[in-house]
């Protein structure tokens, strides 16, 4: 094993391979306190890349209730317990078992039969006489997820056949499906489970980070479909070298409002999440790295309407198809550019309204304050 340097952690690791950062790594950003679980970036994924035989229980694209659900059922239920016990002080990579490069499991075929298992049901009781007071006693969130295009994937480490590569220009992790025989160590691997096998095809598939989109300077689709404006997507500079203009190093790595899903775990995933603020922090300190990093992340979140570079960045969610290299915030707007400096989004800080006298002398007519 080599040993690499892990951001996420602080520290050097166990990895197969040496390190070897890509350009520019591709990132996502998920607000989570503003998902409403509509599943439009499921189906968007699912009508995109994944309606061919083989394909039927694929959702490289998900949105699951927490704490109970999961897709495949448990999914990270079984790897906390597994990893727990060999010590959660090591990387899944540090605790492999003989013989194996990282510690998995292999989901049973029934796991994968209900993709909606635990939807909208809350953790919980109200007791008589309770009231409001900042945190919800009966809770739920909605936590939505792809592949985290990892900068260590298990995925990769694990494969035999050296099918599965993560690009120098971009960090995208993909599957060769010529090489791919099948042998699913990726699915065991990957503590995240998005990766599947086609037993039609008789290969591996994951998400592809919609790069023909990505290579065009578009969002992936999930991002471009999104109702709630929860996700931003990007490119991470180097961690040494983060850029204060580029939105996606301005949230996780200067105000540090964004983290990653189960960084214990080792893989470095580019996928980070703003954690919900109305659920009780002991349920997050396991998902999100720990207590200083989500006590952080939350108090960072809520002082936003007194931060506005932070605000501005927030609010370019969901603001353009383009992906957006560079921002600024100047007076009342923010702006988002593109990487050749072309203006693609401004985003008001306030609304404008509009509201109509109740008489127009010009047309003689009544209008109700109709907007």
């Amino acid at each position: 094993m080599a040993k690499v340097y892990n951001w996420h952690l602080k520290r050097k690791v166990e990895y197969p391979y040496e390190e070897a950062r890509p350009k520019r790594q591709v990132a996502w950003v998920f607000d989570i306190n503003k998902c409403i679980e509509c599943q439009t970036c499921t189906v968007a994924c699912k009508t995109t890349w994944t309606s061919g035989k083989g394909q039927e229980y694929m959702l490289w694209n998900n949105v699951e209730t927490k704490p109970y659900g999961g897709y495949p059922l448990g999914w990270d239920i079984n790897i906390l317990k597994m990893h727990k016990e060999k010590g959660n002080d090591r990387t899944l990579f540090e605790v492999s078992p003989d013989g194996e490069v990282v510690l998995g499991y292999l989901p049973e075929d029934e796991d994968y039969m209900y993709p909606n298992f635990g939807e909208d049901v809350c953790y919980g009781i109200v007791e008589k006489g309770a009231f409001f007071n900042g945190i919800h006693q009966v809770w739920m969130f909605y936590l939505a997820r792809i592949c985290n295009h990892c900068t260590y994937p298990a995925c990769l480490a694990a494969c035999p056949r050296k099918a599965i590569y993560k690009r120098k220009e971009d960090g995208i992790v993909l599957v060769d499906q010529e090489r791919c025989r099948g042998y699913r160590e990726c699915v065991k691997a990957c503590p995240y489970k998005k990766v599947f096998f086609n037993a039609f095809t008789r290969v591996s598939e994951k998400c592809i980070a919609c790069y023909p989109l990505i290579e065009r300077g578009e969002q992936p689709r999930c991002v471009q479909t999104c109702i709630g404006k929860i996700r931003l997507q990007g490119f991470l500079s180097h961690p040494n070298n983060p850029r204060p203009d580029n939105p996606l190093d301005y949230l996780v790595y200067i105000k540090k409002v964004a983290l990653p899903l189960y960084p214990q775990f080792g893989l470095e995933p580019n996928v980070y999440y703003i954690p919900p603020i109305h659920v009780p922090k002991q349920f997050l300190y396991q998902m999100f790295g720990g207590k200083e990093m989500v006590d952080r992340a939350i108090k960072t979140y809520l002082n936003a309407k007194n931060d506005r570079k932070l605000l501005g960045a927030m609010l370019l969610f969901g603001s353009t198809n383009k992906i957006i290299h560079r921002f600024r915030v100047d007076k009342n707007y923010a702006y988002g550019y593109d990487d050749k400096g072309n203006l693609i989004s401004k985003v008001p800080f306030k609304e404008p309204v509009y509201i109509r006298p109740l008489y127009d002398k010009k047309r003689d007519v009544y209008r109700h304050s109709i907007p």
